[in-house]
């Protein structure tokens, strides 16, 4: 195997979706005491979130609370409720690119502009016979870290 051109250096967000978002917020926003900093709504994506963060400044991480615009339409958000798992890389082409040809299979869609602002791809949950490789159930978000947090990271001595 080649040597990983890329590192992921944390976590940057968890995804959690449900029938109705506003029982999210009660517990995470009114009892844990997150802050929401944006909401995303997207029809192709068929989401309604709201993005609250945990944390401060580049190490901080997001809890999207997602309910689905049509609980009728794919995808479901709302049917797994840990919808996915966000991590920070710091090459996102280079870790899509590498990752492929190692077996990982991605989600249709390529690298895109995510909810947050900054590019993302997702590693399908699901294996197939032609990609091996897969989040065994979970769908796993690749971000591309900008240069605050790779640099908060590296101050920390992020090797992974």
């Amino acid at each position: 195997m080649t040597q990983r051109p890329f590192r992921v250096l944390g976590l940057q967000q968890i995804a959690i979706g449900g029938p109705d978002k506003m029982r999210l917020r009660k517990l995470w926003i009114d009892m844990l005491g997150l802050q929401v900093i944006d909401t995303f709504v997207s029809e192709r994506e068929n989401v309604d979130e709201d993005i609250a963060v945990m944390g401060d400044g580049p190490l901080s991480v997001e809890v999207d609370l997602m309910q689905p615009l049509d609980a009728t339409k794919r995808p479901a958000v709302h049917e797994t409720p840990l919808n996915h798992v966000g991590l920070w890389v710091d090459d996102l082409p280079g870790a899509m690119a590498w990752l492929s040809v190692q077996g990982v299979r991605f989600a249709p869609g390529g690298i895109r502009r995510g909810g947050s602002g900054h590019d993302i791809c997702f590693i399908h949950p699901k294996a197939n016979d032609q990609f091996p490789l897969a989040g065994e159930g979970v769908l796993i978000e690749l971000v591309q870290a900008p240069p605050a947090v790779i640099a908060a990271f590296a101050a920390r001595g992020a090797t992974t």
